[in-house]
């Protein structure tokens, strides 16, 4: 592992220099992490703090909808219930962002008006990334100039299990500078892995120190559309990395897990695995977010049934 006075222009200067820290990098006992990220499942939560670990899961949830049927309808609908996911109780919050494809944007921002509430792109050929970098940085530069406050960007994944680790981490920074508006301020950029094809933990860990030397705000599971998508060991290894790469640059990134988290008692074991891995400094929606569609469902039902000591129906909010 580098110390801190790493110059990373050498580290990320060559394929050959690249591929020497990546893979210098301490293995995954594979056994370990799994029964790790096991025991962190199991710990319980007392009511007062599950009230607040459902309040604060749902204002880390990326509402998404990302569909060949999407509808500007659809997409208003679900801004709407973005901004107010409970509309009889004005207590519930807001979620973080809602994610729709490029088309969409302005649709979405639109719809979301000042609330607060972000609006996420996904972007570069999405979900497989195969695509030439010319067509990826334009389709990110029109989602940003639609409005998009963030966007979340595919790896050639291709690429990295190639071992061309140099290609990956120059599409990323490409990516980020088109993130940047005329105003000078950038779109934070999501890196998505999709972590059922990087088949290792090993290389899961390389992605992530990979995308974080070239700039990402954030790194993101899976796309949603391959399974398996996010689970909790995979999860527990990028939280390792962006707590050692705090521990070693001084600068956070935050951790998106996405696709098959579907349940409050599934959000509530991520939110124990962030504060015990890499600390409560991550337990906001500036570090942490789930991407979903299905979950926030399940969260206002759950926090229902703590408040009133009823389960609503399932048809009582809105589906998404």
């Amino acid at each position: 592992m580098p110390t801190l006075t790493t110059d990373f222009a050498d580290v990320t200067g060559s394929e050959d220099s690249l591929r020497r820290f990546l893979h210098g990098l301490p293995g995954v006992d594979q056994v370990g992490a799994e029964a790790r990220a096991a025991s962190l499942a199991t710990r319980s939560i007392k009511t007062t703090a599950k009230e607040f670990a459902i309040d604060l899961a749902i204002t880390m949830v990326d509402l998404t909808t990302l569909e060949g049927q999407d509808t500007p309808g659809k997409v208003r609908a679900l801004a709407a219930k973005a901004v107010h996911p409970d509309p009889a109780d004005p207590t519930c919050p807001q979620v973080a962002a809602v994610c729709v494809y490029p088309d969409m944007v302005a649709i979405a921002k639109e719809a979301v008006g000042d609330s607060g509430v972000n609006v996420a792109a996904v972007a570069t050929a999405f979900p497989s990334g195969r695509a030439a970098l010319d067509i990826k940085l334009a389709d990110t530069r029109d989602a940003v100039e639609a409005g998009a406050d963030e966007i979340d960007m595919v790896i050639d994944r291709g690429a990295f299990l190639a071992g061309r680790y140099l290609q990956v981490f120059d599409e990323i920074v490409a990516v980020r500078e088109a993130c940047k508006r005329p105003d000078g301020t950038t779109a934070h950029l999501k890196v998505i892995f999709e972590t059922g094809e990087l088949q290792t933990y090993d290389n899961v860990r390389r992605a992530s120190w990979l995308a974080m030397l070239a700039g990402a705000h954030f790194i993101k599971t899976s796309t949603g559309k391959v399974q398996p998508a996010a689970t909790l060991p995979v999860t527990l290894v990028m939280l390792q990395a962006v707590r050692d790469f705090r521990d070693l640059t001084g600068q956070m990134v935050g951790v998106k897990p996405a696709g098959g988290i579907r349940t409050a008692k599934d959000a509530i074991k991520y939110l124990v695995m962030v504060n015990e891995v890499a600390g409560p400094d991550w337990l906001t929606p500036d570090w942490f977010r789930f991407g979903a569609s299905t979950l926030l469902n399940d969260l206002l039902m759950q926090r229902t049934k703590l408040r009133t000591g009823r389960y609503s129906g399932p048809d009582y909010f809105t589906l998404d």
